[in-house]
């Protein structure tokens, strides 16, 4: 997620207008994230500061891109946990966690964050790495419902206004009572009732069976919905 504080309302609409064209361009949903994020971001570090997973990983610089990048770690998870689901994620969908890095980089490339401090961009860091983990433990996946349904999650985890514009734009084009405008609006519920997820201890959690997980974050079991995928989507691997 962005760090910087200045808000840019007028970056953050012709982004907008670009994401809804395409809305495989990462890239422009990171630019208008990180043109309305203000002060989110150092807001959740100050809740994350408070916790004592939160002052080991900043001490540490314990990275989530780290852990899910480790291939010998993640390929020696054992069957049906949290890190297997996450690496089997990536496999289907033939992605990697690099995808996100890189866009978020592209979108950020020209703001400057001159007065951004190494741990507040550490910890924007944090919540953009835990992205795709979102996607495994609701069950929401990489279609454009389940893309919606994720980062409808996320607002209520990370209070992030950019997050929050990306969602009600959706919802205000397709309906609060449309397909999409239900999956919102469970993604909020569960985001609400849901642990903490940005505070949680990955590194504990990703070898636990991902049903157990499930419970103990208050995520409950995966949704059914009719999913959505655009053209510009990838292929998902065979056998998925």
């Amino acid at each position: 997620m962005a760090v910087a504080h200045r808000i840019r309302p007028l970056e953050a609409q012709r982004a907008m207008r670009s994401l809804l064209a395409d809305p495989d361009d990462t890239e422009k949903a990171f630019r208008v994230i990180g043109a309305l994020s203000g002060n989110s971001t150092g807001r959740a570090l100050a809740k994350f500061r408070r916790l004592p997973v939160g002052v080991r990983v900043l001490r540490d610089r314990t990275r989530m891109l780290d852990l899910i990048a480790d291939t010998e770690r993640m390929a020696a998870m054992p069957e049906a946990s949290l890190g297997a689901a996450v690496r089997d994620f990536y496999a289907t969908e033939q992605i990697s966690a690099q995808g996100l890095v890189t866009a978020s980089e592209e979108a950020y490339q020209d703001v400057d964050g001159s007065g951004v401090s190494d741990e507040l961009q550490f910890f924007g860091q944090h919540l953009r790495d835990l992205h795709d983990t979102f996607h495994v433990l609701t069950g929401y996946g990489r279609d454009l419902r389940g893309e919606v349904a994720v980062l409808s999650f996320t607002v209520p985890q990370t209070r992030n206004p950019g997050v929050a514009f990306i969602i009600f734009t959706v919802l205000r084009r397709a309906g609060f009572r449309s397909e999409m405008g239900q999956l919102i609006r469970q993604g909020l519920r569960r985001g609400f009732r849901a642990a903490w997820l940005p505070g949680q201890d990955w590194e504990e959690l990703f070898p636990q069976p991902l049903d157990e997980v499930r419970q103990r974050l208050r995520l409950g079991p995966p949704p059914e919905y009719a999913a959505v995928r655009s053209e510009g989507a990838p292929v998902l691997a065979e056998g998925s």
